[in-house]
């Protein structure tokens, strides 16, 4: 008889309560969606695995820790869904390590990032239009992406240019366009009030840090010295059931169009 694991990979986060309300929350959406298959979970990133380990004392699996696990229970069949935003560095990463044991299963089906194709673009910049409505005329939301270093940096550019003239923006921590781009198209368009939140599956450290805090080079800092006023808001993508739909649709999608074993 079948067995059917599904993977769920994300970059992780070292802060409990936005693991609960985004992770957790996008876990159990699948576990409804997919009911004949268990669910698994992994992290990408060591660092936030290791602090969690040392703070909670709590065990998390990378991928290819997970990956053993499952193939050790006798699984037949490895569904993996990312659960990040982009195709970038991670997102990799994980494509990389489940290849390496795709030889251990009949079937490998593998679900892409948030943002895949320009149908995803499409659903998600209409998504994201409604957030923080109605706006004064004086009044926006920015939303702070992660960024990457590899070429799927551009996403978040092409995010802020399709949602130009919704008083919607897009910047990011570690790429571009970055936040004093952001500041200069504000103030061009006589912004007084903004709502700064994250475009990341979880509000953590950067939310919590790069974005809300006191910090003088906090984003809020930032705005604030630009004579802009600023509401944060620490609530991951992942919080929100239409995002988790989208990577639930993103699987149901792969799994539609890839009926034979290494359907990555």
């Amino acid at each position: 008889m079948s067995k059917t694991a599904l993977l769920m990979v994300s970059f992780g986060t070292t802060y409990p309560e936005t693991r609960h309300k985004t992770i957790e929350a996008t876990e159990n959406a699948f576990r409804a969606a997919f009911p004949d298959a268990e669910i698994f979970r992994a992290f990408t990133s060591k660092i936030v695995v290791s602090r969690i380990k040392k703070n909670e004392g709590l065990s998390i699996d990378s991928p290819q820790e997970a990956l053993a696990k499952i193939i050790a229970g006798g699984y037949d069949t490895l569904y993996v869904q990312s659960l990040h935003l982009i195709p970038g560095i991670e997102y990799h990463q994980v494509e990389t390590a489940v290849a390496k044991e795709s030889d251990h299963f009949k079937r490998v089906v593998m679900g892409r990032p948030l943002l895949n194709d320009f149908a995803d673009y499409q659903a998600t910049v209409a998504f994201l239009k409604q957030i923080g409505n109605p706006l004064a005329a004086d009044e926006a939301v920015l939303f702070m992406g992660h960024g990457t270093a590899n070429s799927a940096f551009t996403a978040y550019a092409c995010l802020d240019h399709m949602l130009m003239g919704s008083q919607h923006y897009m910047g990011a921590v570690e790429s571009y366009p970055d936040i004093q781009f952001e500041i200069s198209r504000l103030k061009a368009a006589g912004v007084k009030h903004v709502r700064l939140q994250p475009f990341m599956l979880v509000a953590g450290n950067h939310a919590h840090n790069d974005m809300a805090s006191d910090a003088p080079d906090s984003w809020q800092s930032q705005l604030q010295d630009a004579g802009i006023q600023v509401m944060s808001q620490l609530k991951g993508m992942g919080e929100y059931p239409e995002i988790q739909q989208q990577f639930i649709t993103h699987l149901k999608r792969q799994l539609a169009s890839t009926e034979t074993k290494g359907g990555m």
